[in-house]
């Protein structure tokens, strides 16, 4: 029950941060930094993927070492990629699983269990929120419906972003256009 209530507490700190924040990458590291303290666990990340190269790129972490993140590329044909695909993907153990594209890397930073969950923006999915714990973990439904919420969040906060920078180029270009046209 107590978890629960934590959970609860976090989406609800969350979306407080959302509704009165300009600045959507502060909220999108809040998410992240708000899943780790939670769940009490290693870390936590939020990758988007680049259509152009097939590799996920890393927007947030928190808990992770400089050297895990730059272990090298992720691929997102390679890394979990099940979890871009089917839905949220749990792996217990780092050590066995051909799943890992970086486990001798996963293992010197002292993760474990690793559990990745898609984020969707408008029926896509665009990337994923992966939690990192450093003893075994088996997730349960809440724990992925918690991350699955904070993942869907973070996609919306994403979106608007890029609707956002939409709108003011639109106005750039609108304005420039006006400014040519002679009166």
């Amino acid at each position: 029950m107590k978890s629960r209530i934590i959970n609860y507490q976090t989406l609800l700190n969350i979306t407080k941060a959302l509704s009165m924040s300009k600045d959507p990458a502060e909220v999108i590291s809040l998410s992240v930094k708000s899943i780790r303290k939670s769940l009490d666990i290693k870390g936590a990340a939020l990758f988007l993927t680049n259509p152009k190269t097939n590799e996920l790129e890393l927007v947030a972490s928190d808990g992770l070492s400089k050297s895990y993140l730059n272990k090298g590329p992720l691929s997102a044909l390679k890394s979990i990629s099940e979890s871009l695909r089917e839905g949220p993907i749990a792996i217990h153990s780092v050590h066995d699983d051909p799943r890992i594209q970086y486990p001798e890397a996963a293992v010197k930073e002292g993760i474990e269990s690793i559990l990745s969950v898609p984020i969707h923006v408008r029926g896509e999915i665009i990337g994923n929120m992966r939690v990192y714990t450093s003893e075994p973990w088996e997730f349960t439904l809440e724990d992925v419906n918690f991350i699955q919420a904070i993942a869907e969040i973070s996609g919306i906060i994403i979106d608007m972003c890029r609707l956002y920078e939409g709108q003011n180029q639109m106005i750039d270009v609108l304005t420039r256009m006006r400014e040519s046209v002679p009166l």
